[in-house]
């Protein structure tokens, strides 16, 4: 069993330790210092982008995973815990075997497999966690220059658009006390010309998505110069309005008015929950209130950027109350057709949005789920990118608490 100062002097040894590694030594290490602490047989898991498996790290070969174990996320113990971000154990061979998720935040990055000699104990179990909550911080810091890392968690070739979007995206998951924020991508290995991007600074939360004409390498430039630009207006401390004219005067000057992308900008006060937020020529977001019900948020649109159309460009509010959730999302999701040419549509998206998160499920997971569902409608392929941001304003910390069925305004229908 571990006491205090073996998961102390684990945790700093091994901090120490990895200042001077590569990813590929992260196994090794890790394995070494819980060893020394009497956790046993410490093994690390990434999920593939997709998040249909769990790869094992090795640091063995050029993906690092050379000779590892693939364990299917909807089919095993270790994918449960994936799912469902909770620690699981099971006897095996005399010990007792230990399943902890590996997160960076909020974002699901795989899992830990551990074993002890017996049930553990509270300093053990502290070991434990203490050990997985630093794995993920380990590989959120190897990652970002390592192809070891990349090429472990594909399982099928990238696109070159994909590739530079993947690159540009910031984790799909985040959550603090005041906002949740997941969000997906499809198909994760060809994706062209969507794009989400989200960011916290003070008391605002910045979302966007956008959704470029075409599905080639240049609507995938088209999504990275738009989100790209955005970026840099924000990071200057520029409204919105003024981040969509710089958008479309950068589409226009790369691409002299043959490409264009729609999209929906917005800012959240997490103070107060008042939603600002322009559509340029998208699906307006969908509102959820007490997981029941839903409503599209009306904004007069403005043309897609880059298209130079003239129209003027309204900058629209909405007074959010704590639980509700914004739905920003592209076609590719609700346009998905089945063998019989019926799509996927937007009542089918909102309410598989709406019965499972009813059903408890953390919002990265439901948003894997609801690509799984859109995959399988489609025959397991989709003809255009598909892309769901879903953003929960929990309140302050005087008004946050669980969602109730406020009942809706006027213009809200119920979805279940």
């Amino acid at each position: 069993m571990a006491s205090l100062e073996d998961s102390a002097r684990m945790l700093h040894g091994l901090l120490r330790a990895s200042h001077l590694s590569a990813f590929e030594e992260l196994p090794a290490l890790v394995a070494h210092r819980a060893g020394e602490a009497g956790l046993h047989r410490a093994r690390i898991y990434v999920a593939d982008i997709q998040e249909l498996v769990l790869r094992q790290v090795t640091g063995q070969g050029l993906d690092a995973g050379e000779g590892g174990r693939e364990l299917r996320i909807d089919a095993t113990l270790g994918g449960r815990v994936f799912r469902d971000g909770q620690s699981q154990s099971a006897p095996v061979d005399g010990r007792t075997q230990h399943w902890l998720p590996v997160l960076d935040g909020t974002e699901r990055l795989g899992v830990l497999c551990i074993e002890t000699d017996n049930e553990p104990e509270e300093p053990t179990s502290a070991a434990m966690e203490g050990l997985a909550s630093l794995v993920g911080m380990l590989l959120v810091s190897k990652r970002h220059h390592s192809d070891s890392y990349a090429r472990l968690t594909r399982v099928s070739p990238m696109s070159v658009s994909a590739e530079m979007q993947w690159t540009l995206m910031p984790p799909r998951a985040f959550a603090n006390k005041r906002v949740t924020i997941a969000a997906t991508m499809e198909p994760a290995y060809a994706t062209a010309g969507d794009a989400f991007d989200y960011a916290l600074a003070g008391h605002t939360a910045h979302l966007a998505v956008f959704d470029a004409m075409g599905h080639d390498t240049s609507a995938g430039l088209t999504a990275n110069l738009a989100m790209a630009t955005c970026r840099n207006q924000r990071r200057q401390g520029r409204g919105l309005a003024e981040a969509r004219d710089a958008i479309e005067a950068t589409l226009i000057e790369q691409f002299s008015h043959t490409r264009y992308a729609t999209a929906v900008l917005a800012d959240l006060d997490l103070n107060t929950g008042v939603l600002t937020w322009i559509n340029c020529g998208h699906h307006p977001p969908v509102l959820i209130r007490g997981r029941r019900w839903t409503t599209h948020l009306t904004c007069t649109p403005t043309h897609p950027v880059g298209a130079d159309l003239g129209l003027p460009t309204t900058l629209c509010r909405e007074q959010l109350e704590p639980g509700d959730q914004l739905l920003l999302y592209t076609d590719g999701i609700i346009e998905a057709r089945d063998a019989k040419g019926r799509e996927f549509g937007r009542d089918r998206f909102v309410d598989f949005v709406i019965r499972h998160q009813a059903d408890g499920l953390p919002a990265p997971e439901t948003l894997r789920r609801l690509v799984r569902a859109v995959l399988e409608h489609h025959n397991g392929h989709l003809n255009d990118d598909a892309t769901v941001l879903l953003c929960e304003w929990h309140g302050t910390s005087e008004t946050a608490s669980p969602a109730k069925d406020h009942g809706p305004p006027d213009s809200m229908s119920p979805m279940i």
